[in-house]
């Protein structure tokens, strides 16, 4: 049998209610290919999102290495960083 205990299973499903669309779609594709064979179907029906979301997710993982990120925090500004 694929897949994770139910205590991980509940905790992974909170983590993802809190992720954003796109960040869901990531985190669902690396837990599917964790998982190998199987794991798409697996997670698709954990987190209850169609397989082609998954899919996706990996696809927008594999365009790039460097990754943009949404800045949600400011830079600091002072001394230490020449201001």
């Amino acid at each position: 049998m694929i897949g994770y205990g139910q205590a991980i299973e509940i905790k992974m499903q909170r983590l993802f209610t809190t992720l954003s669309e796109k960040d869901k779609r990531r985190y669902a594709g690396i837990e599917a290919t964790k998982l190998g064979h199987g794991g798409l179907d697996y997670i698709s029906k954990l987190f209850d999102i169609d397989p082609k979301t998954i899919r996706r997710g990996l696809q927008e993982l594999d365009l790039t290495d460097d990754l943009p990120s949404d800045r949600v925090r400011k830079k600091r500004r002072g001394p230490e960083n020449g201001d």
